[in-house]
């Protein structure tokens, strides 16, 4: 994997932050994409050079020198996976910026209530551990 690979910055306690990663580790199963939780050593390094992230508390995609966060952050990781995933970001992006971060605020806001929180992030399983950062 390269050093310039887009990477996903998650909440490692959020069940459904988690389900995301799991469900972007079955989608792309051999892709550069790497992940890392928000409270991590390389998380918090991305925050620090991104004072914008500094709201962030669920999912972030990075790529290059590049971040997007809330509902552009999910957009941007449907059109990283491509193929199929394009044609349900395509229609999304049709709804305004305002009411898709309004709606990815009211997901956000209640994700411990209706999916859980982990004590701990959960390991990863071994055969992925590699695609996961510090």
């Amino acid at each position: 994997m390269s050093n310039d690979s887009p990477i996903l910055l998650y909440d490692g306690h959020c069940a459904l932050c988690n389900g995301w990663v799991k469900f972007v580790l079955w989608a792309d199963r051999h892709g550069p994409l790497r992940f890392a939780a928000l409270t991590s050593d390389t998380g918090q390094e991305i925050v620090r050079r991104h004072p914008e992230l500094a709201v962030a508390d669920s999912l972030v995609f990075a790529r290059a020198d590049r971040v997007a966060i809330r509902s552009t952050a999910v957009l941007d990781l449907l059109d990283y996976l491509g193929g199929f995933w394009r044609i349900p970001r395509a229609a999304a992006r049709l709804i305004p910026r305002e009411i898709r971060d309004s709606l990815y605020d009211v997901v956000a806001f209640w994700r411990y209530r209706l999916f859980g929180r982990y004590p701990a992030c959960p390991l990863p399983r071994p055969e992925v551990r590699a695609r996961f950062l510090p």
